[in-house]
């Protein structure tokens, strides 16, 4: 017999009972925790790529054409997650960049439009993502002007870019990232016609004119963005260096089948928290935005207005629905903008074999973080030249979804080669993703191109 302090006397099989119910929450907490240590390089990528210019696009989505373009969060869902795990493996097994292996395995006229082309749809990509961050702030504050806003945000993350640890960065402000959960519980708080969306959902519905087809490239490129697959590859590169995996850039890394199906874990779950809110998005903007007459959103206030229905209790409802969607483009934007400016570096440093990496200080990899200045500058730049901030969001996404072909094209190349990869290359099944990946989103570009020429 065991005696408690509160005087309750219980047998063993009892007590037994007694700590065993206690045991299960730390058990719970355990595996939780192992859970989310495995949330790496795929988490920030997943949660980059629903950008400001993700935003936009699937708010316009759902606005312009209702429930009829949600299915293809279920189409890209597998795409995203094939060519991110392709290029997750590059990483993990090579030790080095998608540029680097490249580089060291094609010729320069290969190599070099393919960083041109990166380069450049990133450098338009930050222009537009600040030129929304500005929009966005300008909506809480309309006295400063936009020019001005645009410059603080890109001074601001370069500062924090170049002076602060990303991992540190990021941790601080995933937590911004939190303002897009309010798309899903907007979402639970209007009337969705839960079975017309989920009908649409499962039901692919397709029109062959311009604006259909430009909206469903613009919705390809903005989820399986060129961007991504350079950072993730150097991403891993960078966790692989953090757990000692890689003990110097160019060495041979200590990868095991349980490290790959860790990061293949870790890419499932990004990649399906992007989708998974891409979809609230759609769904939100074809109930409040379509169905109250809105297909065009023009200005940041109309995407904004998206929230109202959340917000709609409260004196001062208009305000506050701008208020989260700011935070949500103002999170997100930073978050994202160094992620595009690190993909071109990325893809610049090693194409031109120079020191690169963000676990490097500035003064041991000058040339890596000038080119994410430069890059951050000139994508600053695109908003004096008077481009409306949110169409160019969309177009962003459009441009990207065209420079992606050619680059998932080269990433089934690379991922294939047992030169290359070794035992890790690619195999049946993730050889007919990626070749799905390119035909699907090669006919989508060109029947984009052939319409609108």
């Amino acid at each position: 017999m065991v005696k408690f302090p509160d005087e309750i006397i219980i047998d063993v099989e009892e007590k037994k009972k007694f700590f065993h119910i206690f045991r299960r929450p730390l058990k719970k907490q355990k595996k939780i925790g192992r859970f989310l240590r495995i949330l790496g390089p795929g988490i920030i990528t997943g949660a980059a790529d629903d950008d400001p210019s993700g935003i936009a696009t699937y708010s316009q989505a759902g606005a312009q054409f209702g429930f009829h373009m949600v299915w293809t969060m279920l189409l890209t869902f597998p795409l995203m997650v094939t060519v991110q795990e392709a290029v997750m493996r590059i990483g993990a097994v090579t030790g080095k960049g998608l540029a680097a292996v490249i580089r060291e395995n094609y010729s320069r006229k290969v190599l070099y439009p393919i960083v041109f082309l990166v380069v450049l749809a990133n450098t338009f990509n930050i222009g537009s993502d600040i030129g929304a961050m500005a929009a966005s702030t300008q909506l809480l504050l309309p006295q400063i002007p936009f020019i001005v806003i645009a410059i603080g945000f890109a001074i601001i993350i370069l500062i924090l870019e170049i002076f602060l640890s990303y991992r540190t960065y990021v941790r601080i402000l995933k937590w911004l990232a939190i303002a897009l959960f309010a798309y899903i519980i907007t979402a639970f708080m209007i009337n969705v016609p839960w079975l017309d969306a989920i009908k649409n959902t499962v039901i692919p519905h397709i029109e062959l004119n311009k604006d259909f087809i430009f909206m469903m490239v613009a919705i390809f490129g903005t989820t399986i963005s060129p961007y991504l697959f350079f950072w993730q590859t150097s991403n891993v590169v960078e966790d692989e260096i953090s757990e000692h995996r890689l003990p110097q850039r160019g060495g041979v890394p200590r990868i095991s089948k349980s490290y790959l199906k860790r990061l293949r874990i870790d890419t499932i779950v990004g990649m399906l928290f992007s989708n998974v809110t891409a979809w609230f998005i759609i769904v939100v903007g074809a109930v409040v935005l379509n169905q109250a007459g809105i297909a065009n959103i023009v200005t940041a206030a109309d995407a904004a207005r998206a929230l109202m229905p959340l917000v709609d209790t409260f004196p001062n409802a208009g305000f506050l629905a701008q208020l989260i969607f700011a935070i949500g483009v103002i999170g997100i934007g930073l978050m994202s903008i160094p992620v595009l400016a690190g993909s071109s570096s990325y893809a610049i440093s090693e194409t031109f074999s120079w020191r690169e990496g963000l676990f490097r200080k500035f003064k041991q990899a000058r040339e890596f973080y000038l080119v994410i200045i430069v890059g951050t500058l000139i994508g600053l730049l695109f908003n004096f030249i008077g481009l409306d901030p949110i169409k160019a969001l969309v177009m962003t996404a459009v441009f990207n979804g065209i420079v992606a072909v050619p680059l998932i094209f080269l990433i089934l190349r690379v991922s294939s080669r047992s030169n290359i990869m070794g035992e890790h290359k690619s195999r049946f099944w993730s050889k007919l993703g990626l070749w799905v990946t390119f035909i699907i989103m090669f006919i989508a570009a060109i029947a984009l191109l052939i319409l609108i020429f």
